[in-house]
């Protein structure tokens, strides 16, 4: 079984699940988002935030594939680019930290650890680039897939709680730690997010 981590281009923004190719939840603020949800067309305004993120900052999302599939995804970009996490009760995101936005991995390929290795891919990603930490917003309450990513993901994988609530904590992962081991990233960022299989907390019941 081969695997596959990959940039989300425009070229391969298709690749996301449907429901997911036209949500705007994280790309726009509330009221835009509804009004593209009206228009009819959301999947116009994500490709249009992918292409200026891509633009403007850099790679922002990761695309997995196993045998040619897709399997999961994860998009994550600095705050400012995110107009929605300003609307939950633990923002803002720290200055020195770069938001994951959201992650999900296809129910029939869970159990392979797709969700450690797209992690991995973002903390290599942002390291190289110089990021200090990724922070996110987890939900307490989960109870199937959404915008919002389990807060159990999160903690799975190393994640640490900088603001609690009793539904969206704010989490955070520090990339100094990792690279402060060794200087070989790849070895750091293993013992960092360890070797759990978090895909349970992205997957349904």
């Amino acid at each position: 079984m081969s695997r596959r981590l990959v940039n989300i281009t425009l070229d391969n923004l298709e690749d996301l699940p449907h429901r997911c190719r036209r949500c705007v939840f994280w790309e726009l603020d509330p009221m835009s988002g509804e009004r593209a949800v009206r228009s009819g067309d959301p999947g116009l305004e994500k490709e249009a935030w992918i292409s200026g993120t891509l633009l403007e900052w850099g790679s922002c999302g990761k695309i997995v594939y196993v045998d040619g599939v897709p399997a999961g995804f994860v998009l994550y970009s600095p705050p400012l680019y995110s107009p929605r996490s300003v609307a939950f009760p633990t923002s803002p995101v720290s200055a020195d930290a770069v938001l994951l936005m959201t992650a999900h991995i296809i129910p029939e390929f869970s159990g392979g650890g797709l969700g450690r290795m797209l992690i991995q891919g973002v903390a290599k990603d942002l390291t190289r680039r110089g990021v200090k930490a990724i922070e996110a917003f987890g939900d307490l309450k989960w109870e199937e897939p959404s915008c919002v990513v389990p807060a159990e993901y999160f903690l799975s994988v190393g994640f640490k709680t900088v603001r609690p609530h009793l539904r969206f904590p704010r989490l955070r992962l520090e990339l100094k730690t990792a690279v402060s081991w060794r200087e070989d990233v790849e070895v750091a960022l293993e013992r960092l997010l360890g070797s759990m299989s978090p895909e349970r907390a992205l997957r349904p019941v």
